[in-house]
């Protein structure tokens, strides 16, 4: 999906990543990991949360 979003061009890579306090782009399996955590037994006493991966974007 990345690849698809810039193109595969370097420069559209660097400055995506770039706007993430992490310094990289986050992958699918991350962001498969917060759902399977939000939908485990370890989760069950969350409720009415918002989790964010994103790596930090939205904390700037």
């Amino acid at each position: 999906m990345f690849e698809a979003a810039t193109g595969g061009q370097d420069e559209a890579k660097a400055y995506i990543t770039g706007l993430h306090p992490i310094g990289r782009v986050g992958t699918p399996l991350e962001v498969a990991n917060a759902v399977l955590f939000l939908s485990s037994d370890m989760a069950s006493f969350i409720t009415g949360e918002t989790l964010m991966v994103d790596g930090g974007f939205i904390a700037q």
